[in-house]
Protein backbone atom coordinates (compact mmCIF):
# COMPACT_ATOMS: atom_id res chain seq x y z
CA UNK A 1 0.00 0.00 0.00
CA UNK A 2 1.42 3.67 -0.98
CA UNK A 3 0.77 5.64 2.06
CA UNK A 4 -0.30 9.80 0.97
CA UNK A 5 2.22 11.85 2.49
CA UNK A 6 0.58 15.68 3.06
CA UNK A 7 2.81 19.00 2.89
CA UNK A 8 0.72 21.52 4.61
CA UNK A 9 0.10 24.95 3.33
CA UNK A 10 1.94 28.20 4.52
CA UNK A 11 0.28 27.73 8.04
CA UNK A 12 2.29 24.90 8.18
CA UNK A 13 0.14 23.12 11.09
CA UNK A 14 -1.70 20.29 9.22
CA UNK A 15 -4.71 21.10 11.19
CA UNK A 16 -6.69 21.95 7.77
CA UNK A 17 -6.27 18.32 6.45
CA UNK A 18 -8.76 17.08 9.02
CA UNK A 19 -11.67 16.81 6.47
CA UNK A 20 -9.88 16.22 3.57
CA UNK A 21 -8.08 12.84 5.74
CA UNK A 22 -11.75 12.36 6.73
CA UNK A 23 -13.05 11.95 2.98
CA UNK A 24 -10.10 9.65 1.96
CA UNK A 25 -10.86 5.90 0.68
CA UNK A 26 -11.13 3.03 2.89
CA UNK A 27 -7.79 1.41 4.15
CA UNK A 28 -6.24 4.65 2.80
CA UNK A 29 -3.00 5.50 4.57
CA UNK A 30 -1.72 8.85 5.08
CA UNK A 31 0.39 11.10 7.47
CA UNK A 32 0.68 14.45 7.97
CA UNK A 33 3.54 16.57 8.61
CA UNK A 34 3.66 19.52 10.18
CA UNK A 35 5.81 22.57 10.45
CA UNK A 36 7.00 24.34 13.69
CA UNK A 37 4.82 27.21 14.41
CA UNK A 38 7.71 29.32 16.32
CA UNK A 39 10.61 28.85 14.07
CA UNK A 40 11.35 30.50 10.80
CA UNK A 41 12.52 28.10 8.64
CA UNK A 42 13.27 28.45 5.02
CA UNK A 43 12.34 25.89 2.46
CA UNK A 44 16.09 24.11 1.92
CA UNK A 45 15.51 23.53 5.87
CA UNK A 46 11.99 22.43 5.58
CA UNK A 47 12.80 20.21 3.20
CA UNK A 48 15.13 18.73 5.39
CA UNK A 49 12.58 18.53 8.23
CA UNK A 50 10.49 16.71 5.85
CA UNK A 51 13.20 14.23 4.76
CA UNK A 52 13.84 13.33 8.45
CA UNK A 53 10.29 12.58 8.69
CA UNK A 54 9.15 10.60 5.40
CA UNK A 55 8.42 6.49 5.94
CA UNK A 56 11.79 4.60 5.62
CA UNK A 57 10.77 1.52 4.06
CA UNK A 58 7.33 1.85 2.62
CA UNK A 59 6.21 3.06 -0.76
CA UNK A 60 4.65 6.64 -0.36
CA UNK A 61 2.99 10.30 -2.58
CA UNK A 62 3.53 13.64 -1.99
CA UNK A 63 1.13 15.88 -1.86
CA UNK A 64 2.27 19.54 -1.65
CA UNK A 65 -0.10 21.78 -0.30
CA UNK A 66 0.41 25.60 -1.92
CA UNK A 67 3.56 26.63 -0.24
CA UNK A 68 4.59 23.12 0.40
CA UNK A 69 4.50 22.32 -3.41
CA UNK A 70 8.22 23.15 -4.14
CA UNK A 71 9.09 20.77 -1.10
CA UNK A 72 7.78 18.29 -2.38
CA UNK A 73 9.06 18.99 -6.10
CA UNK A 74 12.67 18.87 -4.59
CA UNK A 75 12.48 16.07 -2.65
CA UNK A 76 10.52 14.30 -5.54
CA UNK A 77 13.67 15.28 -7.83
CA UNK A 78 16.25 13.78 -5.79
CA UNK A 79 15.23 10.55 -6.83
CA UNK A 80 14.42 8.24 -3.33
CA UNK A 81 13.52 5.14 -4.17
CA UNK A 82 10.77 5.04 -1.67
CA UNK A 83 8.99 8.29 -3.06
CA UNK A 84 7.00 6.81 -6.11
CA UNK A 85 4.45 10.02 -7.51
CA UNK A 86 4.13 14.00 -6.71
CA UNK A 87 0.96 16.17 -6.09
CA UNK A 88 0.61 19.45 -5.83
CA UNK A 89 -2.46 21.10 -5.56
CA UNK A 90 -2.98 24.75 -6.34
CA UNK A 91 0.72 24.86 -6.15
CA UNK A 92 3.63 26.77 -8.06
CA UNK A 93 7.85 26.60 -8.41
CA UNK A 94 8.21 30.23 -8.64
CA UNK A 95 6.36 33.23 -7.61
CA UNK A 96 3.10 32.79 -8.34
CA UNK A 97 2.36 36.53 -8.49
CA UNK A 98 5.96 38.58 -9.56
CA UNK A 99 4.00 41.62 -10.05
CA UNK A 100 3.78 42.00 -6.26
CA UNK A 101 7.46 41.54 -5.49
CA UNK A 102 8.07 45.23 -4.76
CA UNK A 103 6.22 44.24 -1.63
CA UNK A 104 9.53 42.41 -0.12
CA UNK A 105 10.42 45.98 1.48
CA UNK A 106 7.15 45.79 2.93
CA UNK A 107 6.48 42.58 4.08
CA UNK A 108 9.46 42.34 5.42
CA UNK A 109 8.18 45.49 8.45
CA UNK A 110 4.52 45.01 7.93
CA UNK A 111 2.59 43.89 11.39
CA UNK A 112 0.88 40.81 10.40
CA UNK A 113 -1.04 40.16 13.48
CA UNK A 114 -3.29 42.89 12.08
CA UNK A 115 -3.66 41.79 8.89
CA UNK A 116 -7.53 41.38 7.95
CA UNK A 117 -8.06 37.58 8.56
CA UNK A 118 -11.10 37.70 7.31
CA UNK A 119 -10.88 39.35 3.89
CA UNK A 120 -7.88 36.75 3.59
CA UNK A 121 -10.05 33.93 4.83
CA UNK A 122 -12.59 34.66 2.45
CA UNK A 123 -9.84 35.04 -0.56
CA UNK A 124 -8.74 31.58 0.76
CA UNK A 125 -11.80 29.62 1.04
CA UNK A 126 -14.36 31.45 -1.55
CA UNK A 127 -17.74 32.89 -1.09
CA UNK A 128 -20.03 29.83 -0.68
CA UNK A 129 -16.81 28.54 2.30
CA UNK A 130 -19.18 28.09 5.91
CA UNK A 131 -18.60 29.32 9.16
CA UNK A 132 -16.97 26.40 10.46
CA UNK A 133 -14.45 26.61 7.80
CA UNK A 134 -13.62 30.22 8.45
CA UNK A 135 -12.84 29.37 12.16
CA UNK A 136 -10.63 26.76 10.91
CA UNK A 137 -8.21 28.97 9.10
CA UNK A 138 -8.31 31.69 11.75
CA UNK A 139 -7.48 29.15 14.22
CA UNK A 140 -4.77 27.25 11.86
CA UNK A 141 -3.36 30.44 11.34
CA UNK A 142 -3.46 31.80 14.61
CA UNK A 143 -0.91 28.90 16.05
CA UNK A 144 1.60 30.48 13.81
CA UNK A 145 4.36 33.26 15.26
CA UNK A 146 3.49 35.94 13.25
CA UNK A 147 7.83 36.57 12.02
CA UNK A 148 7.16 32.51 11.17
CA UNK A 149 4.47 33.43 8.68
CA UNK A 150 6.32 36.16 7.41
CA UNK A 151 9.25 34.13 6.68
CA UNK A 152 7.21 31.90 4.68
CA UNK A 153 5.66 34.76 2.50
CA UNK A 154 9.03 36.27 1.98
CA UNK A 155 10.38 32.91 0.81
CA UNK A 156 7.85 32.41 -1.60
CA UNK A 157 8.77 35.85 -3.34
CA UNK A 158 12.53 34.65 -4.05
CA UNK A 159 11.55 31.29 -4.39
CA UNK A 160 12.44 29.19 -7.84
CA UNK A 161 11.85 25.17 -7.78
CA UNK A 162 11.94 25.08 -11.40
CA UNK A 163 15.25 23.24 -11.98
CA UNK A 164 14.42 20.43 -9.57
CA UNK A 165 11.06 20.31 -11.37
CA UNK A 166 12.32 18.97 -15.01
CA UNK A 167 14.14 16.32 -12.88
CA UNK A 168 11.41 14.93 -11.02
CA UNK A 169 10.81 11.53 -13.29
CA UNK A 170 7.88 10.32 -11.18
CA UNK A 171 4.14 10.51 -12.32
CA UNK A 172 2.88 14.14 -11.51
CA UNK A 173 -0.79 15.12 -10.92
CA UNK A 174 -1.51 18.68 -10.13
CA UNK A 175 -4.86 19.69 -8.60
CA UNK A 176 -5.80 22.83 -10.33
CA UNK A 177 -8.65 25.13 -8.76
CA UNK A 178 -10.56 26.91 -11.02
CA UNK A 179 -11.64 29.72 -8.79
CA UNK A 180 -7.92 30.16 -7.34
CA UNK A 181 -7.75 33.94 -6.10
CA UNK A 182 -4.29 33.12 -4.88
CA UNK A 183 -2.18 30.85 -7.48
CA UNK A 184 -3.18 31.72 -10.85
CA UNK A 185 -3.45 29.23 -13.91
CA UNK A 186 -0.10 30.35 -15.26
CA UNK A 187 1.28 28.52 -12.17
CA UNK A 188 -0.35 25.21 -13.29
CA UNK A 189 0.82 25.88 -17.05
CA UNK A 190 4.19 26.57 -15.98
CA UNK A 191 4.62 23.34 -14.00
CA UNK A 192 3.18 21.23 -17.45
CA UNK A 193 5.74 23.04 -19.81
CA UNK A 194 8.74 21.81 -17.34
CA UNK A 195 7.77 18.77 -16.68
CA UNK A 196 5.97 16.57 -19.59
CA UNK A 197 4.87 13.82 -17.08
CA UNK A 198 2.38 16.59 -15.46
CA UNK A 199 -1.18 15.50 -15.34
CA UNK A 200 -3.85 18.39 -14.44
CA UNK A 201 -6.95 18.30 -13.39
CA UNK A 202 -9.19 21.16 -12.80
CA UNK A 203 -11.83 21.26 -10.11
CA UNK A 204 -14.42 24.22 -9.85
CA UNK A 205 -13.37 25.27 -6.25
CA UNK A 206 -11.12 28.14 -4.55
CA UNK A 207 -7.13 28.22 -3.63
CA UNK A 208 -8.35 25.88 -0.29
CA UNK A 209 -9.35 22.83 -2.87
CA UNK A 210 -8.59 20.23 -0.18
CA UNK A 211 -10.63 22.35 2.39
CA UNK A 212 -13.99 22.84 0.96
CA UNK A 213 -13.92 20.09 -1.72
CA UNK A 214 -12.53 17.44 -0.15
CA UNK A 215 -14.58 14.29 -1.89
CA UNK A 216 -14.03 15.69 -5.04
CA UNK A 217 -10.58 16.29 -4.82
CA UNK A 218 -10.15 12.47 -3.26
CA UNK A 219 -12.04 11.39 -6.59
CA UNK A 220 -8.86 12.64 -8.53
CA UNK A 221 -6.53 11.80 -6.14
CA UNK A 222 -7.30 7.73 -5.67
CA UNK A 223 -6.79 6.79 -9.21
CA UNK A 224 -3.67 8.51 -9.67
CA UNK A 225 -2.31 6.64 -6.72
CA UNK A 226 -4.30 3.07 -7.65
CA UNK A 227 -2.39 3.74 -10.77
CA UNK A 228 0.92 3.75 -8.98
CA UNK A 229 0.15 0.76 -6.61
CA UNK A 230 -0.93 -1.17 -9.86
CA UNK A 231 2.89 -0.41 -11.78
CA UNK A 232 3.95 -1.34 -8.60
CA UNK A 233 2.32 -5.00 -7.77
CA UNK A 234 3.41 -5.75 -11.56
CA UNK A 235 6.83 -4.48 -11.04
CA UNK A 236 7.31 -6.98 -7.82
CA UNK A 237 9.99 -6.62 -5.19
CA UNK A 238 12.48 -4.48 -6.37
Amino acid sequence: MVTLVLLPGMDGTGRLFDDFRATLWPGAAAMVIRYPPAQALDYAALETLVLSQLPKDAPYVLLGESFSGPIAVAIAARGAPNCVGLILCCSFVRNPRPALAWLRPLLARAPLHLAPLGLLSRLLLGPRSSAAQHAAVAGAVAEVAPHVMRARMLSVLSLDATEPLGRVALPLLYLRAGRDRVVPRSAAALVARLNGRTQIVEIDGPHCLLQTFPATAVSAIYPFIRQIEAALETAGPA
